[in-house]
C-alpha cells in the first residue's frame, strides 16, 4: 500500500486559522495511520513524508505496484467563504462552522474507479462509526465547489481533477481529516488522542479495502485457473 502525505515544504498547502501549515497536520497523521498499518501487517511504502515530494506526478510514480494509493490532506474552504480574526497580534483569515467534517475523493479518471470508490467508502464508513462527522459543502453548486457525492451516507465526493487520483493506476483515494480553517476543529485535529482514534479509523478501513482487494484478485486467479 502506498501512503501518500499531502503537499510539502515548499508546497505547504492550507494554512491553519492559528498559522501552521497543512503539511504538518498530514505528516502528523499520516505517522500515526503508517504505525496502525504496521501493526497490523500492511507493508506500506510511504509517500512525501521528508517535504521533498514537491510534483505531483512523482507521488504517482512512487507509488507504482502498490495495490491501493491512499493520500491524506487537511481540508480549507473557498476564500469568499472566510472570516477574519486576530491571533497573537496577527489578522488571520477563518472558516465560518458550517465548515468542518472529513471528506473522501474519488476520481472517474482512474482506471479502477469501482475499487476506489469501495475502499473510500469503507474508510468512511469507519470513521463514522468512531464518531466523525463527515462534511456536506463539497457538493454545493457554488463555484469552487460541486463535487458530487459518490456515496453521501460515508461522505465520499467524485473530483475528477485530483492528480494523484486520476494518475494513479491502481484503486486511489483523497481523504481530508477535516477543516484546519475552522477555529475549533484546529484544535481538535491537533490532539493528540483525537489524531490517535481517528488513525485507527482510518488504518482499520484501509486494512478492509486490502483484503477486499486481496479476495478479488484471488477470485480472478481461480477463474483464469479454470
Amino acid at each position: 500500500m502506498a501512503l501518500d502525505v499531502g503537499h510539502s515544504l515548499v508546497a505547504p498547502g492550507a494554512i491553519s486559522a492559528r498559522g501552521r501549515a497543512e503539511f504538518e497536520f498530514n505528516r502528523d497523521l499520516a505517522r500515526e495511520i503508517r504505525e496502525r498499518l504496521e501493526h497490523q501487517g500492511v507493508k506500506l511504502r510511504v509517500i512525501g513524508e521528508d517535504g521533498a515530494a514537491d510534483r505531483l506526478h512523482d507521488r504517482v510514480r512512487l507509488g507504482a505496484g502498490a495495490v491501493f494509493f491512499l493520500s491524506i490532506h487537511h481540508d480549507s474552504t473557498q476564500a469568499s467563504n472566510l472570516l477574519t480574526w486576530t491571533h497573537e497580534g496577527v489578522e488571520r483569515p477563518y472558516a465560518p462552522d458550517r465548515f468542518a467534517g472529513f471528506s473522501l475523493f474519488v476520481s472517474r479518471k482512474n482506471p479502477q474507479t469501482a475499487r476506489s470508490l469501495a475502499c473510500a467508502s469503507m474508510i468512511g464508513e469507519r470513521m463514522l462509526a468512531a464518531g466523525f462527522t463527515r462534511s456536506m459543502y463539497h457538493a454545493e453548486g457554488v463555484a469552487g465547489e460541486s463535487k458530487p457525492f459518490a456515496d453521501r451516507a460515508n461522505g465520499v465526493h467524485f473530483y475528477d481533477k485530483l492528480a494523484v487520483l486520476r494518475g494513479a493506476a491502481m484503486p486511489a483515494v483523497l481523504f481530508e481529516a477535516g477543516v484546519i480553517l475552522n477555529r475549533d476543529e484546529e484544535l481538535q485535529l491537533a490532539d493528540p488522542s483525537r489524531r490517535t482514534r481517528m488513525a485507527q479509523a482510518v488504518a482499520d478501513g484501509a486494512v478492509r479495502c486490502l483484503e477486499s482487494l486481496s479476495s478479488e484478485a484471488r477470485g480472478e486467479v481461480r477463474r483464469v485457473s479454470k
